[in-house]
């Protein structure tokens, strides 16, 4: 009996030690559990944590506000005359382009976009050349008036325009402040209303000419060679294109010659003579970076705000103009334009030569450097000069 009871004790005792150890592995296996959930989810957190901070450094890629939004451009045709000064708004407008007319005056075209003004002018009379850089803004352009040869082009060219003379006093109206005809005026708001009446689009879908990019382009940085004034780089270019006249083998010589012959020119002043008559002179501003117009001598100031006139970028294409033979004898002229000219382009104190070409009337002028590359446009306002070859440019 007594062997029997210790038997009995021993099982006993072996049962306790088997579930005593078996819920000591249950609860060390759930502990283990416990830890490796623990571990995940604070790595699963962390992960997270991560990909939040992460998303939070993406930075959103910045777009050039120059050309912002569908609205369409409109393109007004602006009075350069020195009784017309001062003019209304000029540095509002995204492009301004400017070329000679008769008498060695020049005439402005400028051309605005998401701009609401109460005040654009003086407004003056269309002339047919310039409707080729209407065109290419895909523009509803804009004068007063016009010479035979561009009222027969806007008609054959199939131009939106607006035609101030044919319109009331209300939308096209004389400051008392000037004597006519240097006094006409209109406002954007006008120029819509009329546009929607005449059924024209007021919204387009055509990239812009330039190509804008949302920074300042250094191209001191980018082409890295200085000049201290423009003669050797017009030197240089007239080279590459007396070269380029021979064998194939010489110019892709040429053009190796050219990429590694790159230059940029200080650009503090930059003078443009379009004429005996008319000079423009650029003066660069450190702080704000930007040029400051004048014009024979005079600094431009604006009409509305009193403002003085300045630009982001300048934009120089060297292509002839010439008297037109018509029966009206007022020495109006016509321009080449159609082709690939020398130019200038001009921002935050340097200047690059380039090559501007404009293959049709109503094609976008490309404007590259000497590799044949598109140039990139600093984010900002552009005065395009277009002036003959033989101007006397100097950039210094």
């Amino acid at each position: 009996m007594k062997n029997k009871g210790v038997i009995i004790f021993i099982i006993i005792l072996m049962v306790i030690v088997i579930v005593a150890g078996g819920f000591l592995i249950f609860q060390i296996l759930n502990q283990n559990t416990n830890v490796t959930n623990n571990t995940n989810n604070t790595n699963n957190n962390e992960e997270q944590n991560q990909n939040n901070e992460d998303s939070q450094l993406v930075v959103e890629q910045k777009e050039p506000e120059i050309f912002k939004g569908d609205e369409r451009p409109i393109a007004v045709m602006i009075d350069n005359h020195t009784k017309a000064w001062p003019q209304a708004n000029l540095s509002k407008a995204y492009l301004v382009y400017e070329i000679i007319v008769e008498g060695g005056e020049t005439r402005l075209m400028a051309v605005f976009k998401n701009q609401d003004l109460q005040e654009i002018g003086p407004v003056r009379s269309s002339r047919h050349y310039f409707l080729d850089y209407a065109l290419e803004n895909d523009a509803i352009y804009v004068h007063h008036g016009w010479s035979p040869q561009a009222q027969r082009d806007i008609q054959n060219l199939r131009v939106d325009y607006i035609n101030g003379i044919q319109e009331s006093s209300k939308d096209f109206w004389r400051e008392k402040s000037k004597y006519a005809p240097h006094n006409l005026f209109t406002s954007t708001e006008s120029i819509l209303t009329i546009a929607k009446r005449k059924g024209y689009d007021t919204t387009s879908s055509q990239k812009s000419v330039l190509n804008y990019v949302a920074y300042d382009v250094n191209l001191n940085e980018k082409y890295g060679v200085e000049e201290e004034t423009t003669n050797k780089t017009l030197e240089s270019i007239v080279n590459t294109q007396n070269t380029n006249e021979d064998t194939q083998s010489t110019n892709e010589s040429t053009q190796s010659t050219t990429n590694s012959k790159a230059t940029v020119i200080k650009a503090s002043t930059v003078n443009i003579p379009h004429s005996s008559l008319e000079k423009v002179k650029y003066v660069y501003d450190e702080e704000t970076k930007r040029y400051t117009r004048y014009a024979r001598e005079k600094l431009q100031t604006d009409y509305s705000t009193g403002e003085n006139i300045t630009t982001k970028n300048i934009i120089i294409t060297m292509c002839d103009n010439y008297t037109l033979n018509d029966s009206e004898n007022k020495g109006r002229q016509g321009l080449d334009n159609i082709g690939t000219f020398d130019g200038y382009y001009i921002t935050n104190g340097y200047a690059i030569p380039i090559k501007c070409t404009k293959v049709a009337r109503s094609s976008q002028t490309q404007y590259k450097d000497l590799n044949g590359n598109t140039i990139d446009v600093s984010d900002g306002n552009t005065f395009i000069h277009i002036c003959p070859k033989k101007a006397d440019i100097v950039i210094e």
